[in-house]
C-alpha cells in the first residue's frame, strides 16, 4: 500500500500538471480517474500523467496495458510507483 505522503504528492502533481478543477482534497485515493463515474480524465490526460510520473517520480509506464492497471486510481498509481522504485533500487 502506497504511503500517505506519496499519494498526496501524486494528487498535487495531477492537479498541477493536468490543470484539474477538482481540488486535491476532493480526490479520494480510490476514486476512478477515468470515465464518467470518476474524475473524468481522458487519453490526453493519461499521456500527460505518464510523462509527469516519469519526470517527478522517475518511473516509466511501458504500454497501454500497464497504464490501464497502474493509472486507475491514486492508490494504484502510488502502488505502481513504489513497486517500480523497489525493483529499480
Amino acid at each position: 500500500m502506497a504511503s500517505h505522503d506519496l499519494k498526496e504528492s501524486i494528487k498535487d502533481m495531477m492537479v498541477e500538471n493536468l490543470m484539474l478543477r477538482t481540488p486535491r482534497e476532493e480526490i479520494a485515493d480510490d476514486l476512478p480517474l477515468f470515465g464518467p463515474e470518476g474524475l473524468g480524465l481522458d487519453s490526453i490526460d493519461a499521456l500527460e500523467l505518464v510523462v509527469s510520473l516519469e519526470k517527478q517520480f522517475g518511473v516509466t509506464v511501458p504500454n497501454s496495458d500497464v497504464a490501464k492497471k497502474a493509472l486507475a486510481t491514486v492508490e494504484t498509481i502510488g502502488d505502481y510507483v513504489e513497486t517500480q522504485r523497489a525493483t529499480a533500487g
